[in-house]
């Protein structure tokens, strides 16, 4: 038994004869189902329901905008066998059934992230009240890890929504804001804050949060609770649901579903689907005990293990690992308001950053704005800010085509066309403009930041920022870092990188640094592929099926054969046939001959129509007939795959061998987040050590025979096969 004088993670306070247990994580910015904090929960619990004097129990938060953020991810990663899990899931079924089941009526009183395991305790409890805030959010993010909802969250889910909206926010780990979550029933009451544009006010919103959960749980002390009125609406979607025709529909539906949008790659969803058929048949007894099973099932799952990897890598590339800046800063000025400079833009003037953007014509610049105002009118039109907020984010933009204020600006992020002679000229033109203490980011994807900075007063402050597109929907930015670059220069980049809610990887500066240089690698072996009489959508087939979310032609065409065939060239005296032959590069070019640019011209692999359609380009068939190499069969999917991904994955271990990326981590979160290596995989180091390197070794052995010597392993691989070692602990 815990000594109620000594906790640490728990606040016991008394109001008459209501009881607030207030959590407040030891050492931590969230509160989460860690071992000290249920060490202390289950405790504190047990004696308030044994205390007579004590006539209701409210559980809130002390930690403005996290009620409970879900489970403590390593108490379950350090278990190491599958008996364990399930007892680990049965255990936290039966203090949940203990909240549900207490005579003394127990109020969840909710502000900030309500998510996983937290959601779980809310569902538990008899009555939820939420604050009606952008940091209270509701759901069962569990899927995204691999995992299912193990505390009971299934069972209570479909008992409290219509199995559709159960299944929606299952399946899809969403988070909800608390207005949706009263409208679909899963809060009781919504509490609108005393201020809610204001930070310091957020304990304040605490207490009064606190004063009125305790007013409710006195009435309903007093009143005696009463079984929930279910509408006229309700009690037709619960007659629907007890015909199994219909139920056994709508899972087919979800099924069907699931396999397209995930090609049967992630166990969970199909396990969700399994325990949830399991209870509408069998009844909540047996739905626990299948939940519990498939909780233990996925946790020991290589997928699931790879999702908690990148979690966790995700977090670290989410931390300020480089120190603070010597100077705040306040002002950024964009040079360029193409996409990309607009998207940078956007994600900085919500920051409370004062925003410059900048462009040689009217017109580009009223584009580059438009495209920002349009974004902000969504989020009003979806409720994520109001006009109030708008007009003030707004107030932070100044477009402009002259270089006035440049004298105040704290750093510059040029955006343009890649060419190095402009990014040159661009810096030395501004460095007569701006501050000495002002920084120079390009945003680059291929140029050597030490040329870039060639002719600069201060090379020093000069760095990358490699933003991807969309700007404000890719997470990844990739810094890179030239020899000369200071470290304040990247501790600054990487301040501002981070306000912008970016998740950051520094990489050296090399050629195609490190996320560009495993896509191109990739493309060009599917330029290989074609030349042996494959289709496009044969290559999105298998790699679909591999895992990418979209199909590697459909991106290709995407990406751009003009930039793509730009970079070859560029890259081509410094990788030689490693990368790409000289056929292929004839290819790309009678590929920009012909205008078969890719989407932005409408036709590349494919040809796109204006209703949002496309199909195998004909004229693209007829380029590839004349150049194809008769000397091998048609490689079937799994040699599809493995071509491609053998690229990629020797090229990461090259990056990590001569010092480009830091870490397998930095790796990891660069591939999988900067152009999609599939996520189930965790990454091609993590694959790489899921598979084994001594396989991976042998199968490149294997194509270099068959294919030539591009597939020959980097030297870290050869040596850490003959070991047996691995990239992570």
């Amino acid at each position: 038994m815990t000594d109620l004088q000594q906790l640490k993670n728990i606040k016991l306070d008394y109001e008459d004869n209501i009881a607030i247990v207030q959590l407040n994580q030891e050492n931590s910015k969230v509160n989460t189902l860690s071992r000290k904090m249920m060490n202390e929960f289950v405790p504190v619990f047990n004696h308030l329901k044994k205390d007579d004097n004590i006539k209701g129990i409210i559980v809130i938060s002390a930690k403005p905008g996290s009620f409970i953020a879900g489970a403590d991810i390593n108490m379950f990663e350090s278990v190491k066998s599958r008996d364990e899990l399930y007892q680990m899931s049965r255990n936290g079924q039966e203090i949940m059934n203990q909240i549900e089941q207490s005579s003394k009526p127990i109020i969840a009183a909710i502000a900030g992230s309500c998510l996983g395991g937290g959601f779980e305790v809310a569902l538990a409890c008899h009555y939820r009240i939420g604050m009606n805030d952008k940091r209270t959010g509701f759901g069962v993010p569990e899927v995204k890890l691999g995992l299912l909802p193990g505390a009971g969250g299934t069972q209570r889910l479909l008992k409290n929504l219509s199995l559709s909206d159960a299944l929606d926010l299952i399946l899809t780990g969403k988070e909800i804001k608390a207005k949706k979550a009263k409208a679909m029933g899963l809060v009781d009451i919504l509490v609108e804050p005393i201020r809610s544009d204001v930070q310091d006010m957020e304990e304040q919103n605490i207490e009064y949060l606190r004063s009125i959960a305790i007013r409710k749980v006195k009435e309903i002390v007093v009143q005696k609770p009463t079984k929930r009125k279910f509408g006229l609406m309700e009690n037709i979607k619960s007659i629907i649901m007890l015909n199994s025709y219909v139920r056994n529909y709508i899972l087919s539906q979800a099924q069907a579903k699931v396999m397209s949008q995930t090609q049967g790659l992630y166990p969970a969803p199909l396990k969700i689907l399994d325990v949830i058929q399991q209870t509408l048949e069998n009844g909540s007894k047996v739905g626990l005990n299948a939940e519990a099973e498939a909780f233990a099932d996925l946790a020991i799952t290589n997928e699931s293990k790879a999702l908690i990897s990148l979690f966790h890598g995700r977090t670290e590339c989410k931390k300020n690992k480089y120190g603070k800046p010597e100077r705040e800063i306040k002002t950024i000025a964009i040079i360029g308001a193409d996409e990309i400079g607009a998207g940078i833009a956007h994600v900085s003037i919500d920051k409370d950053f004062q925003v410059i953007l900048y462009d040689t014509t009217s017109s580009a610049l009223y584009h580059g704005q438009s495209q920002i105002i349009k974004s902000y009118q969504n989020y009003i039109k979806r409720n994520r800010i109001t006009s109030t907020e708008y007009s003030r984010i707004l107030s932070n933009l100044n477009c402009q085509t002259t270089f006035d204020n440049l004298e105040k600006c704290d750093i510059i992020i040029e955006s343009v066309f890649e060419d190095l002679k402009l990014k040159q000229n661009i810096l030395n033109e501004l460095e007569q403009y701006i501050p000495e203490h002002c920084i120079f980011a390009s945003n680059t994807y291929i140029l050597s930041i030490h040329q870039i900075a060639a002719n600069s007063r201060r090379p020093h402050k000069v760095i990358g920022m490699h933003y991807f597109s969309p700007v404000d929907k890719v997470e990844l930015l990739e810094i890179i870092r030239a020899k000369q670059t200071s470290d304040n220069t990247i501790c600054t980049a990487v301040s501002v990188g981070l306000k912008q809610g970016k998740i950051i990887i520094v990489v050296n500066d090399s050629p195609g640094f490190y996320t560009t240089r495993l896509l191109i690698f990739s493309f060009i072996e599917i330029f290989y592929l074609l030349q042996e009489g494959l289709l496009p959508n044969d290559i999105d087939k298998a790699t679909k099926k591999f895992g990418f979310h979209i199909g590697l032609a459909i991106l290709l065409d995407d990406f751009g054969i003009d930039m793509i065939t730009y970079i070859v060239c560029h890259l081509k005296n410094i990788f030689g046939e490693r990368l790409v032959n000289s056929s292929v590069i004839e290819l790309l070019q009678i590929f920009v001959k012909n205008n078969l640019l890719g989407k932005k011209s409408g036709q590349g692999l494919y040809i796109y129509s204006n209703d949002g359609n496309k199909k195998i380009n004909p004229k693209c068939k007829e380029l590839l007939r004349n150049s194809l190499t008769q000397t091998k069969d048609i490689p079937k999917i799994e040699t599809i795959q493995w071509r491609i991904s053998l690229r990629i994955l020797n090229e990461a271990a090259r990056c990590l061998e001569e010092n480009v990326i830091s870490s397998p981590t930095d790796g990891d979160i660069g591939a999988v987040f900067g152009f999609g290596f599939p996520p189930m995989k965790g990454g091609p180091f993590r694959f790489m050590d899921t598979y084994g390197t001594s396989n991976i070794v042998d199968l490149m052995n294997n194509y270099q025979l068959e294919y030539g010597d591009r597939f020959a392993p980097t030297q870290l691989l050869i040596d850490m096969a003959k070991e047996n070692k691995k990239f992570y602990p």
